[in-house]
């Protein structure tokens, strides 16, 4: 019994140390609108990408949060896979933009990265 106390303490604190280093949902959000200002306004092709490799990870680590409106659903409800499928469009139009600016075709990148605004607008209406 006393090793079964042990065990589930340690799997505890683990599932506790791993939550904690994800960023919370909100400051993901605010990586990934900063970024997105920044990437729409830029004519570099290094700072447009690394602001896309900025709005991928906190996307990306979105995915360990859940929207504060659904956070006693479990996260294989149809709710959260919903919202993980949102995050999951947002991490494909950034890497079809980071695609394009890579192959030196920055204008469609942009043109591309504005879509992103759609894609927000959607998922704000039924995760906020």
């Amino acid at each position: 019994m006393r090793k079964h106390v042990i065990a589930l303490a340690t799997v505890a604190l683990l599932g506790w140390s791993i939550q904690s280093m994800a960023a919370d949902l909100e400051t993901d959000m605010d990586t990934i609108a900063d970024n997105y200002g920044k990437i729409l306004k830029t004519d570099s092709k290094a700072d447009f990408l690394s602001g896309l490799e900025k709005m991928k990870a906190a996307a990306q680590d979105a995915k360990k949060s859940k929207p504060p409106k659904f956070d006693s659903k479990p996260d294989n409800s149809p709710e959260i896979q919903d919202y993980h499928k949102g995050l999951d469009t947002l991490i494909g139009q950034i890497d079809k933009a980071s695609e394009l600016a890579k192959a030196d075709k920055m204008a469609d990148a942009k043109k591309e990265a504005e879509g992103f605004k759609e894609t927000r607008n959607e998922n704000h209406k039924k995760f906020r």
